[in-house]
């Protein structure tokens, strides 16, 4: 089955070529309203991605993804190993709260909160207008010789794109290893620190690569999100979107003359004048329809805004919008599919929340050493050895820690000179320690033990440990 002339464009991608090579894309600078607000949100993420890592709450970093040891700080609250299941839980409301805003507003995430967008539209892409020029001037650059022009154009742009790649890699090294860590291996001297320079400087490679050369191909090509969006999207997601209905009237588009009167003509509000098409920085024409590579920039819709201005129409040929409002004019509404991730989406905040609520400060792991089996000691006891690990998840040292068993009678002894311990802020304590129960007070030779750890007099913690004992024939 052959395919539509309308609809040949989808057999390709805008940025490649027929004949498969690299289509290189000279947008055009964009301006007006949405480029506006895009920039005053891309300010504010800018200066929460760049200031978050330095930014402590009650000690803590406020975003850190250590995953070298699997330390995580996510809005000030430390997850430890252990915390890993609320991990989980929180980067799964981060994919589930993405896969809303998409089906009920299509790609917005990608055009506003991306960080390859942001980075790519708001710093270097405006850096590069900076040196070498708008569209037509950055075409004629890249036909020009190496002339001197040329050559001193091209050489200050890749100093600053690599000057602030490796300015991104750092930011990105203290999400990794923390903002402390970061500070003192610049200060001890990178060179004291190789294992981690080494890292850093690839990482500054491919961010460099990705913005002075691959640019919008990780948006379609390697990022899986714009694919996800097909299988998202339907009718009534608010997309960015070509009124058709008005553009093309009866007889279709027609290039712009004055005084004709075009609607009387038949001729839709569409001028044919490919403003939406130059300044689009994935190639793309909007008037196809929903595409992969859009990335909901709203570029576009600045721009024929400023023509129909200009022409004496109205603005919003092209606007935020779904299908169905374009063809039915029906308003937006929130579907069943939209209710459902609303329902999913309450329920895991909730989850989460109570899991955060109810969390403890301390963590505390007790495990029988491997290996051992029970000892039978005089007046019918029977002895266990085990090892402990108290994980500290405050900013605060815990002092005067001590472990007792609430389950059964017994005795526990810590081999340790003191009695009580330490649990070091952001650490852990590790030890070994001996429990004794008097074997009429065991059933059978496995027993599920209790032991409280206590602060004080305050019972902060509790956990389980299995004891052995002999097997009974009874």
């Amino acid at each position: 089955m052959e395919t539509p002339d309308n609809e040949i464009f989808r057999d390709s991608i805008g940025t490649i070529t027929e004949e498969g090579n690299r289509a290189w894309v000279y947008p055009k600078k964009p301006s007006g309203r949405f480029y506006d607000y895009r920039k005053w949100v891309s300010y504010f993420l800018l200066a929460f991605l760049f200031l978050s890592p330095f930014i402590k709450i009650n000690g803590n970093q406020f975003l850190m993804f250590n995953v070298l040891e699997r330390r995580f700080n996510i809005f000030g609250f430390p997850f430890w190993p252990q915390d890993f299941h609320l991990f989980v839980i929180s980067m799964i409301i981060g994919v589930m709260f993405i896969t809303l805003f998409t089906v009920a507003f299509g790609r917005i995430f990608c055009g506003w909160i991306c960080p390859q967008t942001i980075f790519m539209e708001m710093i270097f892409r405006r850096i590069e207008y900076w040196i070498d020029g708008d569209r037509n001037k950055q075409r004629k650059l890249d036909q020009q010789k190496w002339d001197a022009e040329k050559i001193r154009k091209r050489l200050l742009k890749w100093f600053i794109f690599l000057v602030i790649s490796f300015f991104i890699a750092n930011i990105f090294l203290a999400y990794l290893i923390g903002s402390d860590k970061l500070i003192r291996y610049i200060t001890e001297g990178p060179l004291n620190h190789l294992s981690t320079l080494f890292p850093l400087l690839i990482f500054t490679a491919v961010f460099y690569f990705v913005f002075s050369w691959f640019r919008e191909q990780v948006c379609v090509i390697a990022c899986p999100y714009g694919r996800l969006q097909g299988v998202l999207l339907d009718n009534k997601s608010i997309v960015v979107a070509y009124d058709h209905k008005r553009g093309e009237a009866e007889n279709g588009r027609k290039s712009f003359r004055k005084n004709e009167d075009r609607d009387a003509l038949g001729y839709g509000d569409c001028i044919d004048c490919l403003q939406c098409v130059h300044v689009c920085p994935t190639g793309i024409d909007i008037r196809n329809g929903t595409q992969l590579e859009c990335v909901n920039c709203t570029a576009c819709i600045d721009e024929c805004d400023h023509i129909m201005e200009s022409i004496n129409k109205p603005k919003g040929l092209i606007r935020y919008a779904s299908e169905d409002n374009i063809e039915k004019k029906a308003p937006f509404r929130l579907t069943a599919r939209m209710k459902g991730y609303i329902v999913v989406l309450t329920i895991l905040i909730g989850l989460l929340t109570g899991m955060l609520f109810l969390r403890n400060d301390v963590e505390a792991t007790i495990l029988r050493l491997p290996g051992q089996l029970y000892e039978h000691k005089e007046n019918n006891i029977i002895s266990n050895v085990f090892t402990y690990k108290l994980v500290n998840k405050t900013t605060q040292d815990i002092e005067d820690v001590s472990l007792k068993l609430i389950s059964q009678k017994g005795e526990l002894k810590l081999v340790s000179t003191t009695e009580t311990i330490t649990v070091p802020k952001q650490g852990f304590a590790e030890g070994t320690l001996f429990i004794e129960i008097n074997n009429s007070a065991l059933s059978g030779d496995r027993n599920k033990i209790k032991i409280g750890v206590y602060q004080g007099d305050e019972l902060i913690e509790t956990t389980t440990a299995n004891f052995l004992g002999p097997r009974s024939y009874r």
